[in-house]
């Protein structure tokens, strides 16, 4: 249903999870693939399985919290595929889990940079080189949690929220150069992290379970088709794409 052969797509956070999954099926669907994460031996997997398979695919190590690493990424990119076409902000981190009387200045300061200036930064130093190109497609990845914020997790909430509304300024003040700009509010998924805390705490994934309408868990690969969808689809922008299994309809 979806080909991006000829298309640049740049994933922050992904050598792993969703982000893995997404960086594999891109490539499948044809793009060239720039695989961004804090370690480079992580993303270097990901271009080692993605070439295995006949694709094609870079890996650069770049920390979201650091305008440096972006800046680098940005650079660097440009200088090994010439362009960007698709940029999507997957990274994120929750460090600040408890009540919010708990929680650090410096934790919320590390989240915020990750999960809203990390995305924001990149993005904004990206969007003039996708316009001077013809135009490109933003996708920022939220979670339900801004969309339904819960509570002992207020700041990820909170910060995701943010992203969400700076995904609607985004859209308003680029569409005049051809960047479309959505994002993507996903439930939980199987990945490394969902699973591991599945077998260490005791109800977690019934609770999830109960939590949802839709009563299964679903496979990291099954956000490729909103994903896509956010990506090859033209007349869409400054929307929320909500792919969480029905949690929060109730």
């Amino acid at each position: 249903m979806f080909d991006f052969e000829g298309k640049v797509v740049l994933i922050t956070g992904g050598s792993r999870g969703l982000g893995r999954a997404m960086s594999r099926g891109f490539a499948r669907a044809g793009a060239r693939v720039i695989v961004a994460s804090r370690k480079l031996d992580g993303c270097q997997a990901v271009v080692d399985s993605i070439v295995e398979e006949g694709g094609e695919a870079w890996a650069c190590a770049a920390n979201t919290s650091s305008t440096e690493d972006l800046d680098r990424l940005v650079t660097s990119s440009l200088e090994h595929y010439g362009h960007v076409d698709i940029l999507i902000n997957n990274a994120g981190t929750n460090i600040a889990r408890g009540p919010l009387t708990d929680v650090t200045a410096d934790a919320f300061d590390k989240m915020y940079q990750v999960n809203q200036r990390g995305p924001w930064y990149l993005a904004s130093r990206l969007a003039p080189h996708m316009a001077e190109n013809g135009g490109g497609v933003v996708i920022n990845v939220l979670s339900v949690a801004a969309l339904k914020p819960p509570a002992y997790t207020g700041f990820y909430a909170a910060t995701k929220a943010a992203l969400q509304a700076l995904t609607k300024v985004m859209a308003q003040e680029w569409a005049p150069m051809k960047i479309r700009v959505n994002a993507i509010a996903p439930g939980s998924y199987h990945s490394d992290l969902t699973d591991s805390a599945i077998s260490a705490i005791p109800g977690f994934e019934e609770g999830m379970l109960s939590a949802n309408l839709i009563k299964r868990i679903p496979e990291s690969e099954e956000i490729l088709l909103p994903i896509f969808y956010l990506a090859a689809e033209t007349y869409t922008t400054g929307f929320t794409l909500v792919a969480d299994g029905g949690m929060t309809a109730t």
